[in-house]
């Protein structure tokens, strides 16, 4: 399998859950985590795992994770399997936004099915810290998406 990370990051949170999901992606493997503004223009055929995230800012995504979806070619997103994570405050959606949702419905207008229900991971203040447990449930996570992926396709080489 070759998987991309594509994430956001203000304060370097989302950047280490991004780094751990990319980390444990590569048990059955190639992944790599990258900045979505580094990755101008990029081309998605080689992959078969793309895995979005960035920090919630006012209820939505960051415009440079924004910007990153609108880049794509429709054709693109085709055969490719894809999920998407933020970070947040640990308080109830409707309070805080979830930038991971607001992804996900954008995806899902352009026809793209995720492969797992938008992911949340939650930092303590503005600017963090994120709590080493979010750090292990990225890890699950991340398995979960392998495991998900590996049920929804079968004959995909790891």
């Amino acid at each position: 399998m070759n998987a991309l990370v594509v994430y956001d990051s203000q304060y370097g949170n989302t950047e280490r859950v991004a780094q751990a999901i990319a980390d444990a992606l590569r048990a059955v493997g190639h992944a790599r985590a990258a900045r979505a503004d580094t990755l101008t223009p990029l081309a998605l055929d080689q992959l078969d795992l793309l895995v979005i995230g960035c920090p919630t800012h006012g209820w939505n995504a960051t415009p440079a994770t924004h910007a990153f979806v609108e880049q794509v070619p429709a054709e693109q997103w085709h055969n490719l399997a894809v999920a998407c994570f933020d970070t947040r405050f640990p308080l109830p959606r409707w309070m805080t936004g979830s930038a991971a949702h607001v992804i996900g419905a954008k995806l899902q207008a352009l026809g793209i099915r995720l492969l797992v229900p938008p992911e949340s991971f939650f930092i303590r203040g503005k600017r963090g810290p994120l709590p080493a447990d979010e750090l292990n449930r990225a890890v699950g996570w991340a398995r979960m998406l392998l495991t998900t992926f590996a049920a929804a396709h079968p004959m995909t080489h790891a």
